[in-house]
């Protein structure tokens, strides 16, 4: 009786163990292979490009007269040219969640009618989750512009911070923020210029990731720009919007371009107006550029 009691005291402890080991996101896990799959799967077949099939015929008076043959049709050839490799990252956007813990970010990342995700999320206490693979693209900026660029989805890599918005960002979060960029700027050969936050790309919809988070202390590392210390004052002729413009912002609504800006560099002052010191600010910003 002692051994058949003991039997399933094991037997028990051990289903414990297995369901404590379990990953909560297994079933996820597999809903992304499924579609990283369909995606290769994807890529392995040629488009059929069918065109239309063209006859020339004459008329009375000998003029030709072209005319499409809609039942005779061909298909181009396919040649698969050897020289290739994968499209690259060119960006970084980085977010706030503006949840209040990791759990609850990952969660929603995991849950068919959110329709957002990210490549990384990084918790407070620094720990880095990977959601996407890195050529993967992501819904992570949603309607944007920065330059040229309207589909920063297609170009960027997405990091969220796992912060409410209405809060500093932790040491260890900033510490895992760091490691995280130098690897991706040199995998990537990302330019130094092109990390930028969610705010700067959609400054009428987004101010994420906020005026906690130290730009500054990125730029030092080398990501992104910053003014510096010892500012040159701007020439009679300098024109902010302009110079607003060529760093990147859509300068369409100008005051919330001039939003972004400030919540990105001058952070103490988000208003839509821009001071002395502010445009001098700009000015030696748009030095860089």
């Amino acid at each position: 009786m002692r051994i058949q009691q003991l039997v399933i005291l094991l037997a028990g402890a051990a289903f414990m163990l297995s369901a404590c080991n379990t990953n909560r996101y297994a079933k996820t896990n597999r809903v992304y292979k499924k579609q990283l799959k369909a995606l290769t799967d994807q890529m392995r077949e040629p488009l059929p490009y069918i065109t239309p099939r063209l006859t020339t015929t004459y008329d009375s008076l000998g003029m030709p007269v072209v005319s499409e043959d809609r039942e005779a049709r061909h298909r181009k050839q396919w040649v698969g040219a050897i020289h290739f490799n994968l499209r690259k990252p060119n960006y970084v956007i980085i977010h706030h969640t503006a949840q209040d813990s990791l759990e609850q970010t990952l969660r929603t990342f995991t849950v068919p009618h959110a329709q957002v995700s990210s490549h990384y999320v990084i918790g407070r206490d620094g720990e880095v989750v990977q959601l996407l693979n890195d050529y993967v693209r992501g819904w992570h900026a949603g309607a944007g512009k920065w330059g040229s660029v309207t589909d920063l989805n297609s170009v960027s890599l997405g990091i969220e911070l796992d912060n409410n918005g209405s809060e500093p960002f932790s040491e260890a979060q900033l510490h895992s923020l760091l490691g995280l960029l130098d690897t991706l700027k040199r995998k990537y050969n990302i330019p130094t210029a092109n990390f930028i936050g969610h705010s700067d790309i959609a400054p009428t919809r987004k101010v994420d990731p906020s005026a906690f988070f130290p730009w500054k202390r990125l730029a030092d590392h080398g990501f992104g720009y910053w003014p510096g210390d010892s500012l040159s004052l701007p020439p009679e002729h300098f024109n902010p919007m302009d110079a607003l413009r060529i760093i990147g912002y859509d300068t369409s609504n100008p005051e919330a371009a001039i939003r972004a800006f400030k919540l990105h560099f001058i952070q103490h002052d988000v208003s839509p107006t821009l001071s002395e010191d502010d445009i001098c600010v700009l000015y030696n910003l748009y030095l860089n550029y």
